[in-house]
């Protein structure tokens, strides 16, 4: 029976041994995945401190651009409001010609019979001008007709 003890005692030796031995492999096995994984977190720590400088970046560029469109959104709003006065002063002149043209129309519906006799007599001191005109330049002709008239006579006497 003590052969059976001292085997029973090297079979549990050389189990224990095995399961040292797997043990180990499998100790080896999960270091260099743990160094492997080590490595990978340490390379996306660095490139997730970049992306977060790029982010911070990126949002103060943000804020900047928000600041600047506020501030040309506010001046803007000033633009807006000169054209809409401009816009309202157009109206209101576009209303002072409509109500003077109005104006002017009834005036010339009440003074068409006054305007007519004021054409009329403008036509009349036309037609009296030119005739006016006519005989002053009429004697003149006369003379220069008689000069020729007398100027052929004494042509004709002479031959």
């Amino acid at each position: 029976m003590e052969i059976i003890l001292y085997l029973s005692v090297a079979v549990i030796a050389v189990a224990f041994l095995v399961l040292v031995i797997y043990l180990a492999k499998t100790l080896n096995s999960l270091q260099s995945t743990l160094d492997s994984a080590a490595h990978t977190l340490s390379g996306l720590e660095r490139q997730l401190d970049g992306v977060t400088k790029e982010t911070a970046l990126l949002l103060h560029k943000t804020n900047t651009l928000a600041d600047d469109i506020q501030k040309k959104s506010e001046s803007l709003n000033g633009v807006v409001d000169a054209v809409k006065d401009v816009g309202n002063s157009v109206q209101k002149f576009n209303q002072s010609i409509h109500s003077i043209s109005s104006a002017v129309n009834q005036q010339i519906d009440k003074n068409q019979d006054k305007i007519s006799q004021v054409v009329q007599w403008s036509n009349v001191f036309l037609e009296l001008k030119d005739k006016w005109k006519t005989r002053r330049s009429t004697p003149i002709q006369h003379q220069l007709e008689r000069e020729d008239i007398v100027s052929r006579n004494k042509d004709r006497a002479n031959y």
